[in-house]
C-alpha cells in the first residue's frame, strides 16, 4: 500500500531541493563565471543562453513544490492550517513570487527589459541581475529555514 502523504513530501523536498539549488548555483556560480569568463558585451547573452534553460526547469520545480504542497494538505486534512499556522503563510508568501517572476514577469516584461538594458549598460545590467538573484537566494533561504523550523514543531506564530 502506497503512503500517499510519504509520496507527496518526497517529492516536494526533491522540487525544493532542486529549485533552491538551482537559485544558488545561478546566484552564487553562473554570474561570477560569466563576469570573469567574458566581456562585458558578451555577458548577458551568455547569462540568457543558459538562464533560458534553468528558468524552464525552475518552472517546473516550482510546480511541483506547488502540486506536492497542496497534495500533502489533502491527504492530511491540513487546509484549514493555512489560515492559522505562520510559518505555512510564511513559506506561501516565498513561493508567491517565484511563481510571479517565473510565468509572469520574466516571460512577459523582464526578459525584454534586461535585453534592452544590456545593450545600453552590459556591466551594469550583471550587477543588477547578481543583485537581484542574491535577493532571490535570500528569500528562497529564508522560506526554506522558515518550512523546516515551523514543521518540525520548532516555532508557533
Amino acid at each position: 500500500m502506497w503512503n500517499d502523504y510519504a509520496i507527496a513530501r518526497a517529492l516536494h523536498v526533491l522540487a525544493i531541493v532542486m529549485w533552491v539549488g538551482g537559485v544558488g548555483f545561478v546566484t552564487t556560480v553562473l554570474i561570477p563565471a560569466i563576469g570573469r569568463r567574458f566581456p562585458p558585451e558578451q555577458r548577458y547573452a551568455m547569462f540568457e543562453d543558459v538562464e533560458h534553460r534553468f528558468g524552464a526547469q525552475a518552472r517546473l520545480w516550482v510546480l511541483l513544490a506547488l502540486a506536492s504542497g497542496a497534495w500533502m494538505l489533502h491527504a492530511s486534512d491540513g487546509w484549514a492550517r493555512l489560515l492559522d499556522t505562520g510559518w505555512l503563510q510564511l513559506m506561501l508568501a516565498a513561493w508567491l513570487p517565484f511563481l510571479l517572476m517565473l510565468f509572469v514577469l520574466e516571460p512577459f516584461f523582464i526578459h525584454r527589459w534586461l535585453k534592452r538594458r544590456a545593450q545600453r549598460d552590459p556591466a551594469g545590467t550583471m550587477r543588477l541581475l547578481q543583485r537581484l538573484h542574491v535577493g532571490l537566494l535570500a528569500l528562497t533561504l529564508s522560506a526554506l529555514l522558515a518550512g523546516v523550523v515551523g514543521a518540525h514543531g520548532g516555532w508557533r506564530f
